[in-house]
């Protein structure tokens, strides 16, 4: 009986067949022939040169937002290497160059100074927001670039300022330009974590600095052409106006084509009004066209858009405890180190949250919430929780048992949907938590 003739396919990571090994019959002396057969060569010059600013296996290698995003994350690289061209001659001008007078120290001293003062501000914005900046990636995103922007400006006016207020103009540009590092660097992590899907996180940030590499040097050399013919105040500033414009706009939409997987409270919030009020499981392509960039922190909203309420989650239990104290006694406390609260208003708390890995109690004011969190919570806990503040807010009777039944009901649905229920994005602060 002949043998079955062997046929061997090899393929890239995208799925697509670079060699195929086929054998031949098996000859009288039992050795057989394997031929190689190539693919006939279907990509072009352009699809050759896209490889390598764009990851191994795309598309399916990252998510379906990738690639808008991309194209407009370059085109607002194109045009901040323009204005910062623009921005960097009127730095000079202001240390200085061509001016005869100018101390050579003078302007070593007040780059030296610049740099420690970014620095400073660096380190106190990454402590401050630093746990924010993943939650909320897309708006810390685009802030960045509106800092960066308006340390552009203060750059290009400086040089109408005088003396006395150059020095501090040239200060606060370079913090703003250390907080757009921090913010963008960190935000753009969080994005490219969503984009990867084949766990190439590594690479595709390798590929995105590539791309900023060669986006930045056509700008550089294009800016480098048309600040020669720019040269009066009214061309300088007409120039620079309309290319932040596009900076902005280009910005924001690369923004608006991200589409996130995880609940933050605004996602959260849209999510929950789409199961209460319209019976349907949104997917993050409809949330991402209803979600704003820029959110107020803890604000419950409404299914119409108004805001209801507020809501902290993960903060200290003092200050809910500090909620309890009688009115009798609020001004009576002998010591910062205790309270006098309210007994049974406290007991009849612990008692409806027990069971729950956290406790959400009424703040002073109406509809306004503090979420403590347990040893032990989980993201679906917090955003049950943060549900519960919603329901709550929009005073539905019995509140904690509708969040729960809520997301009982729908969890496995949102999964289906593409919601990543396991990685919580409520907490945007440095969180405690209690064991009771």
């Amino acid at each position: 009986m002949a043998a079955k003739r062997l046929e061997i396919a090899e393929s890239d990571e995208a799925g697509t067949i670079i060699t195929t090994y086929i054998s031949s019959p098996t000859d009288q002396a039992g050795v057989s022939r394997i031929d190689l057969i190539l693919p006939k060569e279907t990509k072009s010059l352009w699809q050759t040169v896209l490889e390598f600013f764009l990851p191994v296996g795309y598309p399916q290698s990252v998510t379906d937002d990738y690639l808008e995003y991309q194209i407009y994350d370059s085109l607002q690289a194109f045009s901040s290497s323009i204005v910062s061209i623009l921005s960097s001659r009127a730095v000079l001008s202001t240390v200085g160059v061509g001016d005869a007078d100018a101390s050579p120290t003078a302007a070593l001293l007040l780059s030296i100074i610049q740099d420690c003062v970014g620095r400073i501000a660096t380190i106190l914005f990454a402590h401050r927001f630093g746990t924010a900046f993943e939650p909320e990636c897309k708006m810390y995103r685009l802030l960045a670039d509106v800092l960066n922007d308006t340390s552009f400006v203060l750059n290009c006016l400086t040089p109408v300022f005088p003396k006395s207020i150059q020095f501090v103009a040239l200060s606060f540009s370079s913090v703003l330009r250390s907080l757009c590092g921090v913010a963008a660097g960190s935000a753009k992590a969080s994005l490219s974590a969503h984009f990867a899907k084949w766990g190439n996180l590594a690479e595709l940030n390798a590929k995105d600095s590539s791309q900023e590499t060669v986006i930045s040097l056509v700008g550089m050399m294009f800016g480098s052409l048309v600040v020669s013919y720019i040269v009066t105040p009214i061309a300088t500033w007409t120039a620079l106006i309309l290319l932040l414009s596009v900076h902005l706009e280009t910005n924001r939409r690369a923004v608006r084509a991200v589409k996130m997987r995880t609940l933050n409270r605004q996602r959260a919030t849209l999510v929950y009004h789409q199961l209460t009020k319209h019976k349907r499981i949104p997917t993050p392509v409809e949330i991402s066209t209803q979600e704003r960039i820029f959110e107020y922190d803890g604000v419950l909203r409404s299914a119409d858009d108004k805001i209801i309420g507020h809501c902290h989650v993960g903060g200290s239990i003092k200050r809910l405890l500090s909620s309890t104290t009688p009115k009798s006694t609020e001004n009576s406390l002998g010591s910062k180190l205790s309270l006098r609260v309210d007994d049974a208003a406290l007991h009849d708390l612990l008692q409806k949250t027990q069971g729950r890995k956290y406790i959400l109690g009424p703040l002073p004011g109406r509809h306004q919430y503090e979420i403590i969190l347990k040893e032990g919570v989980k993201s679906e806990d917090v955003l049950q929780a943060w549900w519960q503040a919603l329901a709550s807010a929009e005073d539905i009777d019995e509140p904690d048992a509708y969040a729960q039944q809520l997301l009982q009901k729908h969890r496995d649905a949102l999964a289906a949907a593409s919601w990543d229920l396991e990685n919580g994005a409520l907490e945007t602060r440095s969180s405690v938590r209690v064991r009771i």
